[in-house]
């Protein structure tokens, strides 16, 4: 059979006719002429007694010469016993694989798919954990290329800072590479071949330290009224002196949150710590001191959706920010009961309620509540959930605020 049959000077003068036609150049390859003036590559061929046909583009996108290529490179696959039709499909399909397969990519897929089955401030705090901890080691990689060296070099790095977010980080790869193996974009989960314990030892827990000597909280409240630092910090630590809130419920609380004409702040149960659906969300009422701190920070940050912003004015505080403060302003000393973090106010608080509240006025139950504290028991949980503690927490916010300000200078 006749090859090369075609001149390119033929290709280019060939004007568009009523009816497709075409110009044949043997071994397959043909130029189809249409009626709206386009001309297209075509290239036929059987394999495995099947006719079969596939385009090469348009000319003169493809050349002549290039079309030859292109032909010559299918009819070696044919006499190779391989269909070049499925062979550039399939290697089409392993190419964005391997693209989609760079660590960074399934990072950005995998949070994707997080963010719809996690609460708002859990996503927050993946995307940080990626951006700031385990990115920077592996975002150059293809996932096939991650050892288990690299994640214990994340790992070590991390257990230095923070042992429970070293902990967190394990988690997020382990669920990374096992949705890289379902989605095809590795062979296997490393994470398989190692044990959490032998890269993190179990943690030794210990209670958050807190300040129960009156004199000292005293010291402490007039520091943090005084505290020149960042606004947001100061507002921070000012709202957890008054209200009991974890750390993290602090540092990413929402304006979307705080109803002032309720004088409530609500927390969703999915952000807490324990999540139980069949809790209610969690309430704290606002104090008229409350209604000040919340006021005067809305003024800075009124407009974004975090109550207390970051130092990039986009995103809510670290958690570590006040803690930082707390040690600048001396509040580091434990062998003389001063030393506190974010997290320990709330024992400050339970404590000392304990010791003002000389005639019983409040109730185990709703000092419990104000911690919100519930039995370990999901049975007793059932049972005692619907009991509304709002109105017995209220005086006790409202007698808490009140000593506060008692102390101030």
């Amino acid at each position: 059979m006749a090859l090369n049959i075609l001149k390119d000077k033929e290709i280019k003068e060939a004007k568009a006719k009523e009816k497709l036609y075409f110009f044949n150049d043997g071994g397959g390859l043909r130029l189809a002429v249409k009626p709206n003036g386009t001309k297209l590559w075509e290239f036929r061929f059987t394999i495995n007694s099947k006719r079969n046909v596939t385009t090469f583009k348009t000319y003169p996108t493809v050349t002549l010469e290039q079309a030859r290529r292109k032909r010559d490179e299918y009819q070696k696959l044919i006499n190779d016993g391989i269909n070049p039709i499925e062979y550039f499909k399939q290697l089409k399909e392993e190419n964005i694989l391997d693209k989609n397969g760079m660590f960074l990519n399934i990072s950005f897929e995998w949070l994707k798919k997080e963010e719809a089955r996690t609460s708002p401030n859990t996503h927050i705090n993946k995307v940080r954990a990626f951006e700031k901890d385990i990115n920077p080691y592996l975002k150059n990689k293809h996932i096939k290329e991650v050892a288990i060296k690299d994640v214990v070099k994340i790992l070590e790095v991390k257990l230095l800072q923070s042992h429970d977010v070293a902990t967190k980080i394990f988690s997020y790869l382990d669920s990374l590479f096992r949705y890289a193996v379902y989605k095809g974009y590795c062979d296997r989960n490393i994470l398989n071949d190692i044990k959490r314990g032998d890269i993190i030892p179990s943690k030794k827990y210990r209670h958050y330290s807190k300040i129960t000597d009156i004199d000292n909280f005293k010291e402490l409240v007039n520091s943090i009224y005084t505290y020149s630092g960042s606004h947001s910090v100061r507002g921070a630590l000012k709202l957890v002196l008054h209200l009991p809130f974890r750390a993290e419920n602090v540092c990413n609380l929402r304006w979307e949150y705080v109803d002032f004409g309720k004088k409530i702040i609500t927390i969703p149960r999915s952000e807490m710590k324990i999540k139980d659906i069949n809790l209610d969300d969690f309430k704290l009422p606002i104090s008229k001191e409350v209604e000040n701190i919340l006021n005067d920070q809305y003024q800075i940050s009124g407009y974004q959706e975090w109550v207390f912003l970051g130092s990039n004015n986009r995103s809510p505080i670290n958690s570590e920010s006040p803690n930082k403060a707390l040690k600048i302003m001396g509040f580091n000393d434990e062998a003389n009961g001063k030393k506190i973090t974010l997290h320990g106010f709330r024992g400050t608080c339970r404590s000392l309620l304990d010791t003002l509240d000389t005639e019983n006025k409040f109730s185990f139950e709703a000092k419990e509540k104000l911690l919100d504290h519930h039995n370990n028991s999901k049975v007793v949980r059932a049972y005692t959930n619907k009991s509304d503690y709002f109105e017995h927490i209220k005086p006790i916010v409202y007698f808490w605020s009140d000593f506060i300000l008692s102390l101030q200078k």
